[in-house]
C-alpha cells in the first residue's frame, strides 16, 4: 500500500483524488490546500481523509508519493529539496499528463462498449436466427431470433456444447468439412418451417476457428400477406425481403394481373420481369391451375399445392395468401418452394440408403410416440438397455416399430456418434450374408474384390448393427454369430486371422423364437446370448389409445414426403381408426393415412372419414373377425401358458409351491415361464 501526499485541491488535485479512491493499492495520507473549500477537499472530508493548509509539517517518512499540483514553481523546489529522500515528487504536468491518458482510455473503452452494444442491438433486430460455435462445439453466439424460432433462451445456449441444445445440429460437420451449405429447408422440432445456410468461420490465417448458421421462417412471407393492410405498405416491405429468398415470390392485383417478382423466381421459372408484370396470373402455370385466381376467388389462403410453373415445367409446392386491405380484396401474394432438386436428391437418399443399409441412426426416443402402460415399459427397458453395452433382442409383430427402437437405442447409447449399420437377415441371399457380416479375404471366391473386403460387422466398429428378422439365418451363419458375441472377434471367408471388433448388437424377430428352438431351426445357446435383454414390442391393437398421437406424427412425416400441408384428421376418423384391430400395426396406420392424404384434394386440410379406404378397412376387419383354426402345437402351447399363468398366481408367484403343485421340476417350470414371458 502507497501512502500519497496530495498538495492542491484544485482540478488537478480532485481527478488525482478520485483516481485514487479507485484503486486499492494507494492510500491517501492528506489533501493540503491553503482553500479549504477547494472541491479535493471536500471530497477528501466525505471519504474521511485528513486535510490542511500547510504541506511542511506533513513530509513523514512512511510517505511514499508527493502529488504537487499548486502550479508552483517556488514549491516544487521547495518540496525537492525538503522530501524525505525515497519519496516520488510528482509535478503537476505530469500529473494532468497522466489524467489525460487516463481519461482517453475512459473514453475509449465506453465507445467500445457503445459499439459492441450497438452490434448486439443490430444482430438481436435482425429476423434470421443465428447461431454460432467454437471450435470445440460450444454455443458463442445466440441471438434473440434464435431463441423466439427455437424457444431455447440465450442463457440457455451460451457456453453449452451445441449438441446439449440442438442434437439434430449440423454445425459441427460444417466445421469439419469447412463446406458452405446454403438454403436447406428444414423443420424444427416445435413445427416451425425455416430454411437454413451454415458457414465454416475462418480466421485470417486460414484456420477453421468455428462455425455459423444463418435461418429464417419462410412462412413469415405468406403471413405478411395476410396481416398487412396496405398494399403499398406490403409492396415496399417486399422488396427489402424477397431479394434475399431463394424462394419464388408474385404478387398480382385484384384483377390478377403481375404487380411484382424476384430474382429467385425467374431462376425457377424461367420467365422475366416483363413476363409477368402486368399480364395474367395463369402466365407462368405449365400444369394445373391459377392459384392466384382461386385466392382471390375464395378470399382465403391456399397452401401445399403441387404444380409445374414456366417453360422448365418445374415442379414447385405453391403457398398464396389474399391481399386485403379496409376489408377490400386489393390482391394476392404467393411464395412457390421449388422441390425439383429436392424430389431428386431424396431419391438418390432413399437409393444409398438401400445399399448401404442405413448405415447411421434416424431416430431417438423422442420419435418413439406411445403413453400406454404396455408402450411405457418397452421405452423403459429399452432406455435402460441403452446405458448398458448388453446384447438386446427386440420382439414383436410386423410393423410394430423395432426398428425405430433399434435406432433409438444406438441414439441414447455411448456409440450415438459412430456408426449404426441395418441388415435384413432375410433380404440377404445365404450365400452371400456372411461375407456381407464378415467380409471376406481376396481370393476367397470367384469375383471377389482385389484386396478384400470389410464386412458390415467391422463397418461397425465401436459403434450398433441391428440385425433383423435374426430367426432367418441359417445355421451356419448362426454359428459364426455366436462365436462374434462370445470372442468379439471376426474371421473373414477364406481368411484366418482374427480381427476384434467392438460391436453392440440389436436383433429382431418377429417369430416364436422358442418354438424355432424345438424345431431345431434355432441354436439354443445363440438363442441365450441374444436374449440376455429381450424387449416386447406390444401390437397396435395393445395400445389404441395412443393410435390420435402416432397418426398426427405420420401426418407430419407425410405432410413432408407428399409436399402436402394437412393440418389434422377428424374426430370421426380418429375414432374410425380407433376401432380398427390393425393386424398390420403402425406400418398398416401410415399406409392407410398415406392413401388418405393421396385422396384429398389440393385445397382440403383436414383428414376426414370420407378420404379412408374404408372397403380396405372393413374388408381386413372382416378378414381379422373370421375364426381361424390354429395348428394344435399352437393352441397346446396357449393352453399351456394359460395353466402355467393361473397355477402362479394361486401360489402368489411362488415359483416352487408352482412346481409342486403342476408336477414339474422346478428347472422345467423355470425353462417354461422364460418361454413365456411369465417371469
Amino acid at each position: 500500500m502507497q501512502n500519497v501526499l496530495i498538495i492542491g485541491g484544485g482540478i488537478g488535485g480532485t481527478a488525482i483524488l478520485k483516481l485514487l479512491l479507485s484503486s486499492e493499492s494507494f492510500r491517501v495520507q492528506r489533501i493540503v490546500d491553503i482553500n479549504q473549500d477547494a472541491p479535493a477537499i471536500q471530497i477528501a472530508k466525505k471519504h474521511n481523509i485528513p486535510t490542511g493548509t500547510e504541506w511542511q509539517k506533513y513530509l513523514s517518512v512512511d510517505l511514499h508519493i508527493i502529488f504537487d499540483l499548486t502550479g508552483s514553481s517556488v514549491v516544487f523546489e521547495e518540496l525537492l529539496n525538503k522530501r524525505p529522500a525515497h519519496t516520488v515528487l510528482i509535478p503537476g504536468a505530469l500529473a494532468n499528463m497522466l489524467i489525460h491518458l487516463l481519461r482517453e482510455k475512459d473514453q475509449l473503452i465506453q465507445t467500445t462498449r457503445k459499439e459492441s452494444h450497438k452490434q448486439q442491438l443490430i444482430f438481436n433486430s435482425i429476423e434470421e436466427g443465428m447461431i454460432g460455435i467454437d471450435a470445440n462445439g460450444k454455443v458463442n453466439f445466440f441471438n434473440k431470433s434464435a431463441n423466439r424460432m427455437t424457444g431455447i433462451s440465450v442463457l440457455e445456449a451460451i457456453g453449452k456444447p451445441i449438441y446439449d441444445i440442438i442434437p439434430s445440429s449440423e454445425l459441427p460437420r460444417i466445421f469439419e468439412t469447412g463446406r458452405i451449405e446454403l438454403n436447406r429447408e428444414l423443420v424444427l422440432n416445435n413445427g416451425l418451417k425455416i430454411v437454413a445456410s451454415r458457414f465454416p468461420i475462418i480466421d485470417e490465417k486460414g484456420e477453421r476457428i468455428g462455425a455459423f448458421a444463418v435461418f429464417k421462417d419462410i412462412s413469415e412471407l405468406v403471413n405478411l400477406a395476410g396481416e398487412i393492410t396496405n398494399l403499398k405498405e406490403i409492396q415496399t416491405m417486399l422488396q427489402a425481403i424477397i431479394h434475399s429468398s431463394d424462394d419464388a415470390i408474385s404478387v398480382v392485383d385484384e384483377d390478377g394481373k403481375g404487380l411484382l417478382i424476384n430474382p429467385a423466381y425467374t431462376r425457377i421459372t424461367g420467365l422475366e420481369t416483363d413476363d409477368i408484370i402486368g399480364k395474367p396470373a395463369t402466365t407462368d402455370i405449365s400444369e394445373g391451375e391459377s392459384m392466384h385466381l382461386k385466392v382471390l376467388q375464395m378470399r382465403k389462403p391456399i397452401r401445399g399445392v403441387n404444380m409445374r410453373v414456366g417453360p422448365l415445367k418445374r415442379e414447385v409446392i405453391v403457398n398464396v395468401a389474399p391481399i386485403i386491405v379496409n376489408n377490400r380484396l386489393k390482391g394476392s401474394v404467393g411464395v412457390i418452394h421449388d422441390i425439383t432438386e429436392i424430389r431428386t436428391l431424396m431419391k438418390e437418399l432413399d437409393r444409398a440408403r438401400s445399399i448401404i443399409r442405413t448405415l447411421e441412426s434416424k431416430y431417438t426416443f423422442d420419435d418413439i410416440i406411445g403413453d400406454s402402460s404396455e408402450m411405457r415399459i418397452s421405452i423403459e427397458q429399452a432406455k435402460l438397455a441403452a446405458n448398458t453395452p448388453v446384447t438386446v433382442l427386440l420382439r414383436g409383430e410386423s410393423g410394430t416399430g423395432k426398428e425405430l427402437f433399434a435406432h433409438a437405442i444406438h441414439s441414447s447409447s455411448d456409440r450415438k456418434y459412430n456408426k449404426f449399420i441395418r441388415v435384413n437377415c432375410a433380404a440377404i441371399a445365404e450365400h452371400l450374408l456372411e461375407s456381407e457380416l464378415f467380409g471376406y479375404e481376396e481370393g476367397a471366391f470367384t469375383g471377389a474384390k482385389r484386396g478384400g473386403k470389410r464386412g458390415l460387422f467391422e463397418e461397425a466398429h465401436h459403434g450398433s448393427i441391428f440385425l433383423d428378422e435374426i430367426g432367418e439365418l441359417s445355421s451356419n451363419t448362426q454359428a459364426t454369430l455366436l462365436r462374434v458375441l462370445q470372442e468379439n472377434e471376426i474371421v473373414r471367408v477364406g481368411g484366418t486371422k482374427s480381427i476384434t471388433v467392438d460391436v453392440r448388437v440389436i436383433a429382431a424377430t418377429n417369430i416364436n423364437m422358442e418354438k424355432a428352438m424345438l424345431e431345431g431351426k434355432f441354436r439354443e445357446d445363440l438363442y441365450y446370448r441374444l436374449n440376455r435383454m429381450p424387449i416386447q414390442i406390444p401390437p397396435l391393437r395393445n395400445h389404441k389409445q395412443d393410435i390420435t398421437a402416432i397418426a398426427e406424427r405420420l401426418l407430419v412425416k407425410l405432410n413432408q414426403e407428399y409436399g402436402r400441408n394437412v393440418v389434422g384428421i377428424s374426430e370421426v376418423a380418429l375414432q374410425r381408426l380407433r376401432v380398427y384391430s390393425w393386424p398390420g400395426n403402425v406400418r398398416e396406420l401410415e399406409n392407410i393415412i398415406s392413401r388418405g392424404i393421396i385422396f384429398m384434394k389440393p385445397t382440403e386440410s383436414i383428414l376426414d372419414d370420407q378420404h379412408l379406404p374404408l372397403s380396405m378397412l372393413k374388408h381386413q376387419e372382416q378378414e381379422s373377425n373370421q375364426q381361424k383354426i390354429l395348428p394344435l402345437v399352437e393352441q397346446m402351447e396357449r393352453m399351456e401358458q394359460e395353466i402355467l399363468s393361473a397355477a402362479l398366481k394361486s401360489n402368489d408367484g411362488n415359483k416352487s409351491k408352482t412346481a409342486k403343485q403342476l408336477g414339474v421340476s422346478l428347472r422345467t417350470l423355470y425353462y417354461k415361464l422364460e418361454k413365456y414371458d411369465l417371469t
